[in-house]
């Protein structure tokens, strides 16, 4: 979908405070509840024909149903993903930051049966404890609470598995990227700001120096997107359910034709009629995740970013604590001292790493191993190697500046291992320590 969408019923629907909650609007200062939040521009080169920039990505998800839905083999459930720009007319001077006319989003939109919202995957999430602060809640002034998914579904905090299920992931994600799980919680939104599409609605909010910033949004917009686009196109957007074995439903048949008996008037029976069924046709409920992907990174920066004394104790080093997966730069190869058999064994080091998409960091300046040490960690690289030997090298882990001695050739595969998920712990149990 283009970003650019001409105005129509469907894209003037969306306009208005329904958008963004009401205390944006008065953090503002001078935006009223009349302004339009779409972000307007012209189409023709006279500029005389208005257009409105994408409030969201997850329309074109919706106008392509069909599509998806035959490419999905005529199955639910499935889901489809999509990442790109969105714009909006936002004015909020105080968290310049955090809110801006254009901003990127990743939408998942996950299309159930609105009768069966049951997730194969649920039980994979139903035990995770996370902080969730349900609207009752907050109304009644409670803080946030911790709470297993299954116990909130169960409990119908959480409307159904499919919500729950995608809950229990979005926490996953964040804290996989290095989010604080102390800060971060789930907020439902109150009847009040619940969007107009919406069924029931919840944030995923980290806390930040802006206080709880909302990064990522999980609704049940039940029926209305595909209903909305097929009442302004005349196209249907529905799926089909096969019966194995035909059903017998009874239907009901009124004749509005009426008899006059002077003036009185008596309607004629309600016909009752036995039919068997093979096909079920329905509208698919939708279950969407929108990541607003520039405030999680700018809330990693806040969560990840600590100082700590050097080693001389005399001033303090800034360190970024990229996980591995997520890191940027994920290693730092340099040679101790200025000797060309250690610069060129660092050099194939520096090879090997490219070739197994390792991105790297090489230093040949020849400056002390500790100033080295400390631009490593000020970047957030997990991984340093220090060539201290032609046939041996010293690897250094950021967070807890422990070192192990390991072969040249196995180095790579270690590096590898790390950044898919091996724990340094298990390195420290596979390797000799090398004194810091």
């Amino acid at each position: 979908m283009d970003p650019l969408v001409a105005p129509s019923r469907e894209t003037s629907s969306l306009s208005g405070v329904s958008i963004i909650p009401e205390v944006v609007l008065k953090a503002s200062g001078h935006v009223d509840k009349s302004t339009d939040l779409m972000f307007q521009t012209s189409i023709d080169p006279s500029g005389l024909i208005p257009g409105y920039m994408r409030p969201e990505t997850a329309q074109g998800i919706f106008v392509n149903f069909n599509d998806l839905y035959h490419a999905n083999d005529n199955k639910l459930p499935f889901a489809a993903a999509q990442i790109g720009k969105a714009f909006r007319n936002e004015i909020c001077p105080p968290q310049g930051l955090l809110r801006h006319c254009e901003f990127t989003l990743a939408e998942i939109e996950h299309f159930v049966d609105p009768e069966n919202k049951s997730h194969p995957k649920f039980s994979g999430v139903s035990k995770l404890e996370i902080f969730m602060f349900p609207r009752d809640d907050q109304v009644s002034g409670r803080q946030a609470r911790k709470m297993l998914i299954g116990e909130a579904v169960y409990k119908g905090i959480i409307g159904d598995e499919t919500l729950g299920y995608f809950i229990g992931r979005v926490y996953l994600f964040l804290t996989c990227l290095g989010i604080d799980t102390d800060r971060l919680r789930f907020r439902q939104h109150l009847e009040n700001e619940i969007k107009h599409y919406a069924v029931d609605c919840w944030d995923a909010e980290i806390e930040s120096s802006y206080g709880w910033i909302m990064c990522v949004g999980i609704a049940d917009r039940s029926t209305y997107d595909l209903l909305a686009h097929s009442a302004e196109s005349g196209v249907p957007l529905e799926a089909h359910e096969k019966f194995a074995e035909p059903r017998e439903v009874q239907s009901m048949k009124m004749n509005i034709l009426s008899i006059s008996k002077g003036k009185k008037k008596e309607h004629l029976p309600i016909k009752k009629k036995k039919e068997k069924e093979h096909l079920r046709v329905f509208t698919p409920s939708v279950t969407g995740s929108s990541f607003v992907i520039e405030r999680i990174i700018y809330c990693l920066y806040e969560h990840l970013f600590h100082t700590r004394a050097s080693k001389d104790g005399d001033k303090q080093q800034n360190v970024f604590r990229f996980p591995p997966l997520v890191a940027p730069i994920k290693c730092t190869v340099f040679p101790l001292g200025k000797n060309q058999q250690y610069e060129k064994v660092a050099k194939e080091i520096a090879k090997s790493l490219i070739a197994l998409g390792i991105s790297k960091r090489i230093d040949i300046t020849g400056t002390s191993i500790e100033k080295r040490y400390a631009i490593t960690d000020e970047l957030g690289v997990p991984l340093a190697i220090a060539v201290d030997s032609t046939s041996s090298v010293i690897v250094r882990y950021r967070d807890s500046k422990e070192q192990v001695r390991v072969d040249v050739n196995e180095v790579t595969s270690l590096v590898k291992e790390v950044i898919d998920g091996v724990s340094w712990d298990n390195v420290l149990q596979r390797y000799p320590t090398h004194p810091s």
